[in-house]
């Protein structure tokens, strides 16, 4: 009888465990849930604490909206003080037809209400600090993803699906995972897609460009499965109002006081003002001063005018040396290597010559681990410089020039803002600088276009008082300078006499109400090339080897058939099969005959060739010299076989579009050749060499030239496989 009393106990005591476990794990569920309902409890009570406090203005609900939109569309009311009935009046009455379609009506009267009650908060200096700004402008994203009935009950039946799973996958990860893996656990059903972001983000300067917005999506949303998070994108805000204000304060006069900055020229950002942190300057092969490079700290400064770097003197700064970005000097910007003596040892430098400096200078960012300080600054350096470019080439002045410049500010202080909060390394096709990626992309120079027929529309009549809400044919009359604008309003002043003509009510800018304008268009199609473009870029990067003697013996490989043909040259030449060796001559022979080959210097004596010997150098120099040649050689192979590889991806038909395009134009090569006198083919090239850079053919010439790097960069290269050799067999 004992043993069935102890079996007993053992079931009662696996009972009690099983009992505290399933209550642990209700409890946690219970907690989840709990945290889950409140959030949604907070969020419902704010939409109605916002609907029931209208500052005296009546709203109805509009049956064409869901619930969440109509509680949007009722903020966007209390902040413009203006009745929805009436929005939706002035809806109706200003705007086309083609906006109001049945199938696009709630979303287009969303974008109408969201774009003029964004505009309202941007007219406060600090409202990128402001919660509600934040919370509105996200609230109108998700707005926009279901802004009718039918649309809101699809994206909950989705998301009530996902939810029910994640309950029951995530358990206890809820509790060990971190703050912002938390909030996305907890709300995930609460996210933002490319498409809204991309639509209402722009409509805030500040916030994104049109050109760079769909790239500053993918970096905001690369550790979150392509879909922004409330928390991302505040962070993201929070970060952007601090790096404009503390731009702002470093305009101050007594810190800059040796700069010299000239009216309009803004302080963008500034480097090696901490000593673990320092910029060090190097002219030729020295560094500055002399070839102490432990000495002191050094501070970089840039302007949207020219780069500035200060030594730093007996407890002060010297006078600053300014590299200008603004002339055209022939400027070069490019990272480089440099090291103690010149040697080039660390890839952590930037260089910049111009015909202003008699040598190129080196501006070197040392760390201890990669070199993303030095990739930053070359980023934005170039930034500057191609905005300036792009000014001169338009022969942009005053407004049109100033809202360029503003445009590539708020893309650097976009770029820095991305940088310090998540750490985020961008390519050159994903860069957040709007005018250094209409030079990257293919078909950028379409951008560049579509940027400058918007600058060209510029009206500074815009800006005053009462400027009501345009139609789509008044819209393309009157662009409104927002970037300029934007500037104004966080204490950047670029042009004072824009400033004080007054304010507009509403801004007709980058985003149209219903409507896709010219330059989103251009930006769409550049991003549809883009991959193909780096898909290539990959395939090269690929077959990119290091060594000059691995390069040498791609080369040979690649060289082959040339090989193949010089020693079929040399067997004609050594007359072992006499037939073919005269059939050869004699149509060699033929040629020359002919007057393919001319005698230009009959009987004359030759000249001396001149040459003026190099400037003496230490043994130390020449070391270097021999270094940076082996490396120069290194590269230029390298480049050949990356250019061979591609002419074999062509021969092999890797991309058959290019194959049957360079086969076109071998056949209309060979059918001019064949029909048309060499003496008239050498004129036409001579002709067209000659006048590229004429008036009327230099835009011409160089889309052309565009055109052509475009389409070479997107040719694969062909792959390469390197066989190592037994060690064991070379030694037998």
């Amino acid at each position: 009888m004992a043993m069935p009393a102890i079996t007993e106990k053992e079931k009662e005591k696996e009972i009690e465990k099983e009992n505290k476990t399933g209550a642990l794990d209700i409890i946690f569920r219970s907690q989840h849930r709990s945290l889950k309902a409140l959030l949604n409890r907070a969020s419902k009570c704010s939409s109605k604490l916002l609907n029931s406090s209208d500052g005296g203005t009546s709203n109805e609900l509009i049956d064409c909206l869901s619930a969440f939109a109509n509680s949007v569309v009722a903020r966007c009311s209390k902040i413009l003080q203006i009745p929805t009935q009436e929005l939706q009046q002035r809806f109706e009455t200003e705007l086309p037809e083609s906006v109001k379609q049945p199938s696009s009506y709630a979303k287009n009267f969303l974008e109408f209400c969201s774009y003029l009650a964004l505009f309202q908060l941007s007219r406060t200096p600090d409202y990128l600090s402001k919660k509600e700004f934040r919370r509105l402008s996200y609230d109108v994203m998700l707005a926009w993803e279901a802004p009718d009935a039918e649309s809101e009950s699809l994206t909950k039946e989705t998301t009530s699906g996902s939810n029910q799973q994640s309950e029951d996958e995530d358990g206890w990860s809820l509790f060990y995972s971190s703050s912002t893996k938390t909030a996305v656990q907890v709300d995930e059903e609460k996210t933002v897609g490319p498409e809204a972001f991309a639509r209402i983000a722009p409509a805030c300067a500040a916030v994104a460009d049109i050109i760079t917005v769909h790239n500053l999506f993918e970096a905001l949303t690369s550790s979150s499965g392509h879909r922004l998070h409330f928390l991302i994108y505040d962070k993201y805000l929070r970060s952007l109002d601090k790096v404009i204000k503390s731009a702002k304060n470093a305009s101050g006069p007594t810190l800059f006081s040796n700069l010299q900055l000239v009216e309009g020229e803004i302080i963008l950002d500034i480097d090696g003002t901490v000593p673990t942190q320092p910029v060090l300057q190097h002219v030729g092969i020295s560094a500055w001063p002399g070839e102490l490079l432990y000495v002191a700290e050094r501070r970089l400064t840039l302007t949207n005018y020219a780069l500035y770097f200060e030594s730093l003197g007996v407890g002060l700064y010297d006078k600053a040396s300014r590299y200008d970005l603004a002339t055209d000097m022939k400027q070069v910007i490019k990272p480089e290597l440099t090291g103690p003596l010149g040697a080039r040892l660390f890839d952590k430098a930037v260089m910049y010559k111009s015909t202003s400096v008699s040598e190129p200078v080196y501006l070197e960012f040392p760390e201890f681990k990669g070199n993303s300080r030095r990739d930053y600054w070359l980023d934005i350096c170039i930034e500057i410089l191609n905005v300036h470019k792009f000014i001169r080439k338009y022969n942009l002045r005053e407004v049109q020039q100033s809202e360029a410049l503003a445009r590539a500010i708020l893309g650097i202080f976009r770029h820095r803002a991305v940088r310090e909060a998540f750490r985020i390394y961008l390519s050159q096709y994903k860069s957040l600088l709007a005018f250094n990626l209409a030079e990257s992309l293919p078909g950028g120079d379409l951008i560049s276009e579509a940027l400058y027929k918007c600058l060209s529309l510029l009206n500074t009549s815009a800006i005053q008082d009462d400027v009501p809400v345009s139609s789509s044919a008044e819209q393309n009359l009157k662009i409104f300078p927002v970037s300029l604008f934007t500037l104004s309003r966080h204490g950047l002043i670029l042009q004072k006499e824009i400033v004080m003509n007054g304010e507009a009510i509403f801004p007709v800018g980058d985003v149209w109400v219903g409507e896709t304008n010219p330059l989103e268009m251009a930006v769409k199609q550049s991003i549809w090339h883009k991959g193909k473009a780096e898909a290539a870029q990959a395939t090269v990067d690929q077959v990119k080897v290091e060594g000059i003697d691995t390069n040498v013996a791609v080369m040979k490989e690649l060289l082959f058939p040339v090989i193949v043909c010089a020693e079929r040259l040399l067997l004609l030449a050594s007359w072992e099969d006499p037939l073919k060796s005269t059939v050869f001559l004699l149509l060699t022979g033929f040629v020359i005959i002919r007057g393919w080959m001319r005698h230009f210097n009959k009987g004359k004596p030759l000249e001396a060739f001149r040459v003026t010997p190099p400037p003496h150098r230490s043994a130390v120099e020449l070391l270097l010299a021999l270094q940076d040649g082996i490396s120069q050689i290194e590269g230029i192979i390298q480049s050949g076989n990356i250019i061979l590889l591609k002419i074999r991806a062509i021969l092999f038909a890797m991309l058959p579009q290019a194959t049957d395009t360079v086969s076109f134009l071998l056949v209309f090569m060979a059918l001019i050749l064949a029909f048309c006198p060499i003496k008239y083919i050498t004129i036409l090239i001579l002709v067209e060499a000659f006048t590229r850079q004429m008036p009327l053919r230099k835009d011409s010439s160089d889309r052309l030239v565009r055109r052509v790097r475009e389409w070479w960069i997107r040719i694969p290269a062909a792959p390469v496989q390197l066989i190592k050799t037994d060690s064991k067999k070379k030694k037998k």
